[in-house]
């Protein structure tokens, strides 16, 4: 499945428009969850004909196309089968309780409720909402794929705009020429002082998107507190500031996706075959001396669309244990404990002095050959790559 994402430049009845039309699928959404929490025990039928209910109760959601209703509701049951999945698999801590939503940024229609001109150019939203033509505006065409291929459109907004994003059904590897064999392994070693470090010796140098444009955001961010009148309609001028604050956010990641894409890509062209560290990011950001070094340098994102190219490609990527990868010795596999502070690997035993996410990264590369062809757990990573990408990664092929 590949989402494609296009810019839109609405007017401003369109973009009133756009807005009442999220408002309302939060609106059912969390309806549907209050009913849900009222009635415990009820289910997916019971879900869609309370959905019903609500469309001949309350005109504004009558007006609505009803598939994109549907949506609203599937975003319920998508959060409640995962509450309850978490519970019977005894998961530790939070459960994930299903929460009302209140900053929704999206409207998702299905089959219905909407029309591509004859040249894929421009799109017709044509419920009572009244939205009407918006131009699509990127470089990505629509004229390859079949109507029956586009399973869903969604009107996303963010910080910078509008944009209309359509998945379309589609198998990754039926997009790209088969890649020549570059007869190459690698084993890489994610970290924060380098992004990573490759078996062959080479090192990725970690940007650090966040941390440079701290200063700015944390300047912008006390400007908005000024402006913050508690208890109060907020001003234009904090609206303002607001929005510049997102801006700001907004491009720190859009960075570093495209970074981590961009690296992802290359080691996937590069080799045929990539170990990695199957890390516990979620349970490692609870450090909270290392939380946002880790958040910054995006090692789930970068995880994920190793997987993704990997599967694009027909190229083999394999999640091996971490434990003891920077403690042993590749050379000789003697254990050399070491803390965090120590950069730099020497073995007492074999006399072998390597920098210490090289030798990591070669261990790594070790488990990796050793684990190929053993079946018994999942080795491409926590992200299905036959899965949806915006639902297993959070990533969007952009314009």
């Amino acid at each position: 499945m590949f989402v494609y994402e296009y810019k839109v430049n609405p007017k401003p009845q369109q973009i009133t428009a756009i807005n009442e039309a999220i408002r309302t699928s939060q609106f059912v959404r969390n309806k549907v969850l209050r009913y849900w929490m009222d009635h415990r025990g009820v289910g997916k039928t019971e879900m869609f004909r309370y959905n019903t209910q609500l469309r001949k109760e309350f005109k504004f959601v009558e007006e609505l196309n009803s598939h994109a209703c549907q949506s609203a509701v599937e975003r319920v049951l998508k959060a409640v089968n995962r509450f309850y999945d978490n519970c019977k698999k005894q998961i530790p801590g939070k459960k994930g309780y299903p929460k009302f939503k209140k900053n929704t940024r999206s409207v998702e229609y299905k089959v219905s409720g909407w029309k591509l001109s004859d040249n894929k150019k421009y799109i017709t939203f044509t419920d009572n909402k009244g939205i009407g033509t918006l131009k699509l505006i990127g470089t990505r065409d629509l004229n390859f794929y079949q109507l029956d291929q586009i399973k869903r459109v969604r009107i996303v907004r963010r910080a910078d705009g509008y944009y209309v994003q359509f998945s379309v059904q589609l198998d990754p590897r039926d997009t790209v020429k088969p890649l020549i064999p570059s007869q190459k392994v690698v084993g890489i070693d994610v970290g924060i002082k380098y992004f990573l470090a490759e078996s062959c010796g080479n090192i990725e140098p970690n940007p650090k998107f966040y941390r440079n444009g701290e200063k700015q955001l944390n300047r912008i961010n006390r400007k908005k507190s000024k402006k913050y009148r508690k208890g109060k309609p907020q001003s234009h001028n904090y609206h303002k500031v607001r929005n510049r604050y997102a801006l700001k956010h907004l491009k720190v990641s859009r960075q570093r996706e495209e970074f981590v894409k961009r690296v992802a890509l290359r080691l996937i062209k590069s080799n045929d075959f990539i170990a990695y560290e199957d890390l516990n990011v979620k349970g490692m950001v609870k450090n909270r001396h290392l939380a946002k070094s880790i958040s910054d340098a995006g090692w789930s994102s970068f995880r994920c669309w190793l997987d993704y190219f990997g599967y694009k490609y027909g190229k083999i990527t394999i999640g091996v244990s971490p434990h003891n990868t920077s403690q042993n010795c590749s050379k000789c596999g003697e254990k050399v404990q070491k803390s965090l502070s120590t950069r730099t690997h020497v073995c007492p035993h074999c006399n072998y002095v390597e920098d210490r996410d090289i030798n990591a990264a070669i261990n790594i590369l070790q488990k990796g050959l050793s684990t190929v062809g053993h079946t018994e757990s999942y080795k491409l990573g926590e992200c299905d790559p036959l899965a949806p990408l915006e639902q297993s990664c959070g990533v969007t092929i952009g314009l």
